[in-house]
């Protein structure tokens, strides 16, 4: 999880990806704020941003580190927790 990857929104400015939440989902946050959080998803046709909550997108964090741990990918697991705290302290 060391690359950084950036999106320019119109509005909101500079957003970086926090993580990949499935094949064709992102979460992003405001590059200094981080309180507003997104959801990209890309497709073949489009790409689309959600805005969602902090709790949501706290939430949906919480559901992919389940996910690891039931699949017992322990290095993914344990980077992806790293970031879970660092972002959601």
């Amino acid at each position: 999880m060391s690359n950084e990857i950036y999106f320019n929104h119109p509005t909101f400015g500079l957003l970086y990806r926090v993580c990949v939440l499935d094949d064709n989902q992102e979460l992003f946050t405001t590059l200094y704020a981080q309180r507003l959080f997104f959801i990209v998803t890309t497709t073949q046709q489009n790409t689309s941003l959600e805005p969602i909550s902090r709790s949501d997108a706290r939430l949906l964090v919480e559901k992919r580190l389940r996910n690891l741990r039931r699949l017992g990918t322990t290095q993914d697991y344990k980077d992806f927790y790293d970031m879970y705290k660092q972002s959601f302290p």
